[in-house]
């Protein structure tokens, strides 16, 4: 008798490790999918231009947290005016190379065992898994080879415009964001297909799952930039107006650009050589990794809605507002007052973002490493912004007391007001910030307002990463 429970035991034991999830250990309060990347980039030969490779490697270093869906080459200001090269995109092919020496020691970071079938990886996948190279691969398309609104038509589509229809028309609820690392014209292409088969009217319903963030307009040849009227990133926002989810930076990528290059020698240190990934991260050239904030600002760690650009993360801060082209509009950073308001976030952050990567490039190297603490607040797991509805005058108590790490580190709490995201203007006051439970008495000028504060925590492992929980107070 005692023989067949053991045997039974054993059989149960057996059959609920073969049916553990892949992601087993990972965001196991929240199982939440990734969201939708798709990255329209023209990277080019490291003694061209470096950057593309540079944002690539940490791309692929952070492949848990984003669902690739396409990687797609296309004209841009490393094409210098001509058209993009085919063979250039052999260069994609390299940094996945690379990644499929180091992603068994990267699945150790999540406890996964295996890939999903390839059928399976291109259906959802969830936060924690990291994508076979074979799926990578079958994620490479080519774009748009030349610029400009002009050659919208029916002979510039291409492999690239006709794949982002497929996305487009996935039955999936999810957002596509849509990072712009050098011309959008594969974008324009794609659209201006749909708008042609199904009419304007269609084009528009569709728009409102697509987000775009372009690291400033790179649709047009080196020598033109700053004719705005050339690209299609105008003809975009001139014939869908406020219907086109489309984010213009100006700042954030100049801030990595610049940041990056001051503090070379950190990348020198902690990434270059840190596994395969790290062995081809190229020297700069000018800038560091200036298409970075474009999934920077995707990245689900808890601080930002990616949909509402104006709520400030990783990759900037955005209103609405004119363009640099004098006469469209989008979500932009571009003027003055609001690009000072994005630096000071953008140099806030660096820090955080940078530490991120060298952590999981530790993981490529070594398989092992630190990893981010878990932040729950009012007893809300996952990752979305947690709403209070208060009365003026009266004490909230902001309790992060359920909050962790995986790693069992020491935790440090840090509470604090970011006013530029909410139309409140008035000074607050958070008592017990550095604590797990910190205390803020509403005033009563805040009465029909909303407050923003973010609860940022930060463990005492090797590079001190950070996790986020945004809170959202409305005030009656």
């Amino acid at each position: 008798m005692k023989r067949k429970k053991l045997i039974l035991s054993l059989f149960m034991a057996i059959t609920s490790a073969i049916c553990q999830p892949l992601t087993a250990g990972i965001q196991k309060e929240t199982k939440m999918l990734k969201p939708r990347l798709v990255v329209l980039t023209d990277i080019a030969p490291v003694e061209v231009e470096p950057d593309d490779m540079e944002s690539m490697v940490r791309l692929l270093s952070h492949s848990d947290l984003f669902e690739i869906e396409a990687l797609i080459t296309t004209s841009g200001w490393n094409s210098s005016g001509k058209k993009y090269p085919n063979e250039w995109t052999n260069n994609l092919q390299k940094a996945i190379d690379a990644y499929e020496k180091d992603v068994t020691n990267l699945m150790k970071r999540s406890e996964q065992k295996e890939f999903l079938p390839l059928e399976e990886e291109a259906q959802k996948q969830y936060i924690g898994y990291w994508p076979s190279p074979a799926y990578l691969r079958s994620r490479i398309k080519m774009g748009s080879l030349e610029f400009g609104h002009k050659i919208l038509g029916e002979n510039n589509n291409s492999d690239g415009s006709d794949f982002l229809i497929t996305l487009i028309d996935e039955k999936d609820n999810r957002p596509l964001f849509i990072g712009l690392w050098g011309g959008g014209n594969t974008l324009a292409q794609a659209i201006w297909k749909i708008e042609q088969e199904r009419g304007k009217a269609e084009v528009e319903k569709i728009l409102k799952k697509i987000y775009i963030y372009a690291i400033t307009d790179q649709d047009v040849a080196w020598n033109d930039r700053g004719k705005y009227t050339l690209s299609s990133h105008y003809w975009l926002r001139k014939e869908f107006g406020d219907k086109i989810n489309f984010i213009w930076d100006e700042s954030a990528w100049l801030s990595q650009n610049s940041i990056g290059a001051s503090r070379w020698n950190e990348y020198a240190r902690h990434i270059q050589g840190h596994g395969y990934l790290g062995k081809i991260y190229p020297k700069n050239k000018y800038g560091v990794e200036g298409d970075t904030p474009s999934f920077l600002y995707i990245l689900p760690n808890g601080l930002n809605n990616p949909t509402l650009p104006d709520q400030i993360g990783w990759g900037g801060y955005f209103v609405w507002d004119k363009t640099p082209d004098n006469e469209t509009y989008c979500y932009t950073n571009s003027s003055n007052e609001i690009k000072a308001i994005s630096q000071k976030y953008e140099k806030y952050f660096y820090d955080a973002a940078f530490n991120n990567f060298a952590a999981r490039m530790e993981w490529a190297k070594n398989g092992k490493g630190n990893r981010n603490p878990v932040v729950i607040v009012q007893g809300e797991k996952g990752l979305n912004a947690v709403t209070i509805k208060s009365k003026v005058e009266k004490t909230i108590k902001l309790d992060a007391t359920g909050t962790y790490d995986p790693d069992g580190d020491l935790l440090t709490y840090k509470w604090w007001y970011m006013p530029e995201a909410g139309n409140y203007d008035g000074t607050l006051e958070i008592n017990d910030a550095d604590k797990s439970i910190a205390k803020l008495t509403l005033p009563q000028e805040a009465k029909g307002k909303t407050l923003h504060i973010i609860c940022e925590v930060t463990d005492n492992g090797k590079y001190n990463l950070k996790s986020y929980r945004r809170i959202i107070i409305h005030v009656k």
